[in-house]
């Protein structure tokens, strides 16, 4: 009955959420048809989340409480890759649990060929297209009709610049398929392709990008992903791409920002830097027009081999990194 109820609801949940400026197309119809956010009761914490395992399996540690309390227990996005093993099996397991409890999960897919061309700390991901369409639709029919979230491929926008002409016109023919996937075999989940960061690629540029993998087809954009600039820089470079996706294409979407790790902003550095700080916990509206604020990387969890996580691997849960986060230090 709840679901039910939301679900009557969803479509007017959802115009509040979209920008005033927003010109009607069908992409902007469809994502108010679909709201996942009127469908649930919040957003999705998920108890085996790097931190919350840690914490649960060191309750001696004099970190242990307050890495549970301020990090393991928040609401975060669950990362999916070829580490997930049967991703039709991971995502449908995620997605089962959140349904259960009535919440909303945040998934990001992060498996497409040639991942993070120019950072390298993360490289990987599918061997080739074939294979990556093949991922991007199991993960998509795993959701099926449950309400989700899913952010695909980050950074995947921003890397241009070390790709080819041939590179990234393939990028973008399997981002747009990735759309396309969820937009026919999982209708009650919000898409967002990534935009980067305010320091990464300009307003008008990224508005091209997003327009040439097929921004039309998704719910909308996210900004920030594992990096550290504040709500406020984020909120400005937004709403400056979506005034060039207005102006140059006749459409805008609205956007969510990584807050995860900006309770300090940026130091000019985006791998483990120290000194970096936990930001706003997730929440729809984010003031300056953002749609959401989100935790989309895990605070604590390693951008790669460098900073205060030298010696660890992208992805590794240091306790340590993530305790100092808690207090900003």
């Amino acid at each position: 009955m709840r679901r039910l109820l939301r679900s009557l609801a969803a479509s007017a949940f959802a115009c509040l959420l979209l920008p005033l400026s927003a010109a009607p197309s069908s992409a902007t119809t469809t994502s108010v048809q679909a709201s996942p956010i009127g469908m649930t009761s919040g957003f999705y914490t998920d108890p085996h989340s790097g931190p919350a395992a840690w914490a649960a399996a060191n309750p001696g540690d004099g970190r242990a409480a307050a890495i549970r309390d301020n990090i393991g227990s928040r609401p975060m996005a669950r990362w999916f890759g070829a580490w997930s093993g049967d991703i039709g099996a991971a995502v449908g397991s995620y997605v089962g649990a959140a349904d259960a409890a009535d919440k909303l999960p945040v998934l990001i897919a992060y498996n497409i060929p040639g991942r993070d061309a120019c950072g390298g700390h993360s490289g990987g991901g599918a061997g080739t297209p074939a294979a990556y369409q093949s991922w991007i639709s199991a993960f998509a029919s795993a959701i099926g009709s449950r309400p989700a979230l899913v952010v695909i491929e980050p950074d995947s926008l921003g890397d241009f610049s070390c790709l080819s002409q041939a590179q990234i016109a393939e990028r973008n023919g399997m981002l747009r398929g990735a759309l396309a996937q969820f937009r026919d075999r999982a209708p009650n989940t919000w898409t967002y392709l990534d935009a980067g960061n305010p320091a990464w690629i300009g307003p008008a540029t990224m508005a091209r990008h997003l327009d040439g993998a097929g921004a039309r087809e998704a719910h909308g954009f996210s900004l920030n992903i594992s990096n550290y600039f504040t709500t406020g820089e984020n909120t400005a470079y937004g709403n400056a791409i979506s005034s060039a996706l207005s102006s140059s294409y006749g459409y805008t979407k609205p956007y969510v920002v990584d807050t995860s790790r900006n309770g300090n902003g940026s130091n000019g550095e985006w791998c483990n830097p120290g000194g970096r700080r936990i930001g706003t916990p997730g929440q729809t509206g984010g003031g300056g027009g953002a749609e959401m604020l989100l935790w989309l990387k895990t605070p604590g969890e390693s951008d790669g081999n460098c900073g205060v996580g030298g010696g660890s691997a992208a992805g590794q849960f240091l306790p340590e990194v993530a305790y100092k986060m808690i207090f900003g230090y």
